[in-house]
């Protein structure tokens, strides 16, 4: 299975501590967040990574290429990414993806054993879930009786909503060819190209691909958009990894 990590974004929301460095490089107790990340990952045979990349691209490429020599990487860069989101990111990586794979933002925060539950979830598409009260903020999801995804996106109310999308998909084969398709439809045809890839899940979901959603409540992963989820983060794995 391949890995499709995002990281090109400018975080502007953490400036200035994201003026000399993309987010997913800033220090989280000892480590940076996307070592976290790549670690957490090959500790289940995850070594195939295809890693999109913008904002500051030869720092996340440096430190890869010097800390995991023995990663198989192929390293696509999104060369408008002040002016796109990342589901344009996401479609720049279609012709490296070759079948099954797990796609996450280079921003989260997770433990292994999170890794673990995901792929050991066989009905896919699977969307990571993490069940607490949520904001107007949060990608939110709506499920039906039998667990798979209704809706999904951040104007579901929050009072419906049975938790937070956390960032962490796994996808067939047969819903890779659908999702780079709807994402084709949605930024290349339509021009959206300012958008979340969550709403080409909204999409494929409203034409009947079904996405279980994967309970992860309590791996205590963390989205980092802001300088205060930075600092909780930073309080929680000093504590962590002593």
């Amino acid at each position: 299975m391949q890995v499709v990590l995002l990281a090109a974004g400018t975080a502007q929301r953490l400036r200035p501590l994201t003026d000399l460095c993309p987010k997913c490089l800033l220090d989280v107790g000892g480590r940076s967040i996307l070592e976290r990340a790549v670690e957490s990952l090959m500790q289940f045979g995850l070594a195939d990574f295809i890693i999109v990349t913008g904002y500051r691209a030869l720092m996340i490429r440096e430190l890869v290429e010097a800390r995991y020599p023995k990663l198989s990487v192929t390293w696509m860069t999104n060369e408008r990414y002040a002016e796109t989101n990342n589901a344009y990111s996401l479609m720049l990586a279609e012709s490296a993806v070759l079948g099954e794979f797990l796609l996450l933002d280079s921003d989260i925060l997770f433990p292994p054993g999170l890794v673990q539950k995901m792929l050991e979830c066989h009905d896919l598409p699977c969307i990571a879930l993490d069940r607490h009260p949520c904001s107007e903020e949060e990608i939110k999801i709506l499920l039906d009786a039998r667990g798979h995804v209704r809706d999904i996106g951040k104007e579901i109310d929050p009072a419906k909503a049975a938790g937070e999308s956390i960032g962490i998909e796994v996808f067939s084969d047969a819903a890779r060819r659908e999702l780079f398709r709807t994402l084709h439809r949605r930024i290349v045809s339509e021009r959206r190209e300012n958008e979340f890839y969550e709403a080409s899940f909204k999409q494929m979901i409203g034409n009947g691909t079904k996405f279980r959603a994967v309970d992860t409540t309590g791996f205590s992963a963390m989205e980092i958009d802001s300088v205060e989820d930075l600092r909780r983060a930073r309080v929680r794995y000093q504590v962590e990894d002593r």
